[in-house]
């Protein structure tokens, strides 16, 4: 299996974690059904979205697969007034990954990363390892050191 560049930042900062292939469907690449494919609990699978505040500009919030963020506390959390998702066409060229494949690790350009609280919660978390059909499994704070996160409530 090749290493991505999300997990080649992870070796480079000795954590451990681990890269866990699943099938792809072009067609649901929501994280319910990941979680499904994983066989694992839905609250540990977490997706990584990017917004636009209207003060900071760019920043990543890293939440619970079935959760939606909560744009007005990302907007307090970030230092914004206001905030928004991203448009799709914008993805990659910001982040260098696709929808369904981004990671919180090895963006184009180094953004400021919020991860929910619940994380904490769990002995590990999936989160994308960049690109669609495999995820990276580690520790919660492991994933908070590489990414020097903020931990918050965004739901």
């Amino acid at each position: 299996m090749k290493k991505t560049n999300a997990a080649r930042i992870l070796d480079s900062n000795k954590i451990d974690f681990e890269l866990v292939p699943y099938p792809v469907d072009e067609n649901d690449l929501s994280a319910v059904t990941l979680a499904q494919k994983l066989g694992q609990n839905i609250e540990q699978v977490f997706k990584t979205l990017v917004l636009r505040g209207n003060a900071t500009g760019i920043f990543i919030a890293v939440i619970p697969g079935q959760a939606e963020v909560n744009l007005k506390k990302a907007a307090l959390i970030s230092g914004n007034k206001k905030t928004e998702m991203i448009a799709l066409k914008e993805l990659l060229p910001l982040t260098g990954y696709i929808r369904g494949g981004c990671s919180p690790l090895g963006m184009k350009k180094p953004y400021p990363i919020f991860i929910h609280e619940s994380c904490r919660q769990h002995d590990f978390i999936y989160v994308s390892a960049g690109k669609r059909g495999l995820q990276l499994k580690l520790h919660p704070n492991d994933l908070i050191t590489a990414t020097q996160a903020e931990v918050c409530n965004l739901i």
